[in-house]
């Protein structure tokens, strides 16, 4: 897996080594778990989400700068795969799911997996975490139809931003961002394909 991450074009070296120390499988419920857990592709984890294929969590990864001690904010926890890969690479993770089955899926693979430091929270990705901003990073891992508010109002001076915006059901553009003077300076931009971000009134958070 790691291999063929490298050779699309993935060259941070810390990326790479996160990548190959956290297992996938493990994130993977245990009814959608295959032969195919380790390969280039989205593998589904129920209520119609995905766990996103390698090589696109380790891009976003990548994109995102993650240093030690930086404080990141991932919407769209899912398998709480993304957030084991930045808390191996010593981020400090809030993470927000809003779909409880799977935000409980990860709190116990997570700590099952060494990473209870991770801050896992059931609820509406759209409102982020406000009471613990500003964040060094944010990483959406599914596709708002245009940038959050709530989220760039989050993101500090300097931070950075990953995330796909889009319309569902087709191509959107994954987008690198950056804070400068209060405003976004766009990085550079990947064709992907993501479930939408769904906003809270559609599931209810507890």
């Amino acid at each position: 897996m790691v291999r063929q991450i490298r050779a699309y074009g993935v060259t941070n070296e810390a990326v790479l080594a996160a990548m190959a120390r956290v297992r996938r499988h493990r994130f993977i419920p245990e009814a959608y778990r295959g032969p195919g857990d380790y390969g280039d592709h989205p593998s589904p984890i129920g209520f119609g989400q995905t766990i996103s294929q390698p090589y696109i969590v380790a891009y976003m990864t990548e994109r995102l700068r993650v240093r030690p001690g930086m404080k990141v904010l991932e919407v769209g926890t899912g398998s709480g795969y993304q957030a084991a890969v930045l808390a191996t690479m010593g981020a400090e993770v809030y993470t927000i799911e809003i779909i409880p089955e799977l935000a409980e899926h990860a709190r116990k693979v997570l700590a099952a997996e060494g990473f209870s430091q991770v801050r896992v929270r059931t609820g509406d990705g759209y409102e982020g975490w406000p009471e613990a901003a500003p964040f060094d990073g944010i990483i959406v891992t599914c596709a708002p139809p245009e940038i959050p508010r709530k989220l760039v109002e989050q993101l500090a001076e300097g931070g950075r931003m990953v995330l796909p915006v889009g319309p569902s059901g087709g191509t959107q553009d994954l987008i690198t961002l950056r804070k400068e003077g209060g405003e976004l300076v766009k990085e550079d931009v990947l064709p992907v394909r993501f479930v939408p971000m769904v906003p809270g009134s559609s599931r209810p958070a507890r």
